[in-house]
């Protein structure tokens, strides 16, 4: 008898931590049809896209209740291209290469391991209107130095880290901070691969302000990179501003340093309860001469918390040598180049629209 009540104790126990933890399975379809001009070859190209309004993906996710304010977790999630039904967005597996973390959070604030979204690219993402995907995203994160960028692998966009250590602070009255360290792993000449960064931020009511600081180390120099942004929502309408500052210091006799100078303006409005409409300018300063221009437009219908339509129009205007395109996920992410009267080899113009619709789950 006594053994038997031991053992419904153990199994109470059991039950009791089981309650406390949780898996969440969750993800976002989205598919839709896109038209983009002017791509190589002089071509206008069209079809379906994935990921025009929020990137689609399918992720796990899960805490563990440890007691005290103490809780443990973890988070996988993969890019979907859903118009083919493949991983990555493209053509592999489905991958965690989104997000592979797994955490400890408390008072203290909250400790990640893994891989997952640098805070650079975090805080300059916050303020795109357009979610960083689709033909009308901000493209100030781009892997812009070809030459001393190829050093960099995968990740010379600072998008994300393999192999990082994160902190993130608690709430102080609507400051935050984080700080993050992906290691090298001796992967290379120069410690190839290393990034440092973190971002300060202050998110209290209407308004928003976040500055951030990141460097990635390569074989041939170091990419830094410096933005400040900021949104304030008025009620009836929302604006929002960027300025992003990325710098390659190459350390190679006979490559060039160079610096880009990136912009962002924007403003959305809520449309009768269940819509929001929004426009965005950017301008993009680069090496040299080169320069463009881009201004978005878009519109997001709700159908539901989970559900939404939605249109966007981009235009994208390259001056002196320039050679930017806009992105239709698996539809297009390439422009023509001609020869100008000038000489100078430059991209041509492009206007890109997309239609679809998203879904959360």
């Amino acid at each position: 008898m006594k053994k038997s009540l031991i053992a419904l104790a153990v199994l109470a126990a059991s039950g009791a931590a089981m309650a406390q933890s949780s898996v969440t399975l969750f993800g976002i379809v989205d598919t839709g049809v896109s038209y983009v001009n002017n791509a190589t070859g002089d071509v206008n190209k069209y079809g379906v896209h994935t990921s025009g309004n929020q990137t689609s993906r399918l992720g796990l996710r899960g805490t563990e209740d440890l007691g005290g304010g103490l809780k443990a977790g973890f988070w996988l999630e993969g890019e979907l291209g859903t118009d083919i039904g493949a991983g990555s967005g493209a053509t592999g597996p489905l991958d965690f290469k989104r997000e592979s973390t797994v955490r400890l959070s408390g008072n203290f604030g909250e400790v990640r391991l893994g891989r997952e979204t640098t805070p650079t690219f975090r805080a300059g993402s916050k303020y795109d209107l357009f979610s960083s995907t689709g033909v009308g995203q901000f493209y100030g994160y781009k892997a812009w130095n070809g030459t001393v960028g190829a050093a960099y692998g995968a990740d010379d966009n600072t998008i994300r880290a393999n192999n990082m250590v994160s902190y993130s602070s608690p709430n102080f009255s609507g400051f935050t901070a984080n700080l993050s360290y992906a290691f090298d792993e001796k992967q290379g000449l120069n410690k190839t691969g290393r990034y440092a960064g973190g971002n300060v931020g202050y998110d209290n009511g209407p308004l928003s302000v976040t500055a951030a600081y990141g460097s990635l180390s390569g074989g041939t120099g170091d990419r830094d990179e410096f933005s400040v942004g900021a949104g304030y929502n008025f009620g009836v309408a929302k604006v929002v501003g960027l300025a992003q500052q990325v710098k390659y210091k190459s350390d190679v006799l006979g490559v060039s340093s160079a610096k880009y100078n990136n912009y962002l303006l924007g403003v959305s409005a809520p449309v009768g309860g269940v819509g929001e409409v929004k426009a965005q300018y950017a301008f993009y300063d680069q090496q040299g001469d080169a320069k463009a221009h881009q201004v978005s437009l878009g519109y997001v219908h709700n159908l539901s918390k989970r559900t939404a339509l939605y249109g966007t129009v981009a235009y994208l205007k390259n001056q002196k040598g320039s050679q930017m395109s806009l992105n239709a996920k698996n539809v297009n992410n390439n422009v023509d180049t001609r020869t100008n009267l000038s000489g100078v080899t430059t991209g041509a113009n492009q206007t890109g629209v997309q239609v679809g619709i998203r879904h959360a789950f």
